[in-house]
């Protein structure tokens, strides 16, 4: 792990990254010192790891509850270069569906196409942050919506160190046999008017889980309009799954 730059700002210290070809960011209280929970957080379709969404939800779990978080650019995305079968296999997919396919089944199977490089590079972030004195090998925390679902569900089936799980805004085609493995607490997001996953398939997913423990939390609202509120219900759902 080589470390780029170092910025702190009210109270959190944000250090960019790479480990090897990822670059990364992680986020600590300024003061820390000591193991602490970890959470990793996976960014949507087209965005990045510092999204805006992204870095508000990381703030927020360093200063309201002292964890650390750590985010990484997915392949083709942020600063890592594009991937040539990537962009073959979306062209053919808008191919298909203006011929009248369905998306989200062509989403799915396009992101299980890249959880499988995802999931051995975000474990290998863990074993790296984990290692770092102001982090440590506490406990972890996964949260990830849209292709952070679809990456993240089989991360979390895979990683025995995550304990709890927020995720959302995914659907089962490619993800039930993965979720069938998850037995952390879950917190699972739906948008009663997802224009891009089915409702019928958001809520197969959330059946797919063998979590003793989950909750589905359905608003409406279209697929990027999570209500605000649904961060307090994420910082209180890890403070007592981490802590």
């Amino acid at each position: 792990m080589r470390f780029l730059s170092e910025t702190s700002s009210d109270g959190v210290r944000e250090q960019l990254f790479t480990l090897g070809e990822i670059p990364g960011v992680l986020w600590t209280p300024e003061d820390a010192v000591a193991t602490r929970p970890l959470i990793l957080m996976g960014h949507g379709g087209g965005q990045h790891k510092k999204a805006p969404g992204i870095l508000a939800r990381a703030r927020r779990f360093v200063t309201e509850c002292g964890f650390a978080v750590v985010a990484v650019d997915v392949p083709a995305h942020g600063d890592r270069p594009k991937v040539e079968e990537y962009d073959r296999i979306v062209t053919e997919n808008q191919a298909r569906v203006a011929a009248g396919e369905e998306l989200a089944p062509l989403i799915a199977d396009f992101q299980a196409l890249v959880a499988r490089r995802t999931v051995p590079e975000w474990r290998a972030v863990l074993d790296a942050v984990q290692q770092l004195e102001h982090v440590g090998a506490g406990p972890v925390g996964y949260w990830g919506v849209s292709l952070g679902c679809g990456l993240g569900v089989p991360f979390v089936a895979a990683e025995p160190r995550v304990r709890a799980a927020v995720l959302g805004l995914g659907g089962a085609p490619a993800s039930a046999e993965a979720a069938a493995r998850i037995t952390v607490p879950v917190e699972f997001l739906v948008q009663w008017d997802d224009e891009r996953v089915p409702r019928v398939q958001s809520l197969a997913l959330f059946d797919a889980l063998a979590s003793a423990e989950k909750t589905l939390h359905a608003n409406p609202g279209k697929h990027g309009e999570i209500p605000a509120f649904e961060l307090q219900s994420t910082l209180r759902f890890f403070a007592r799954h981490l802590t």
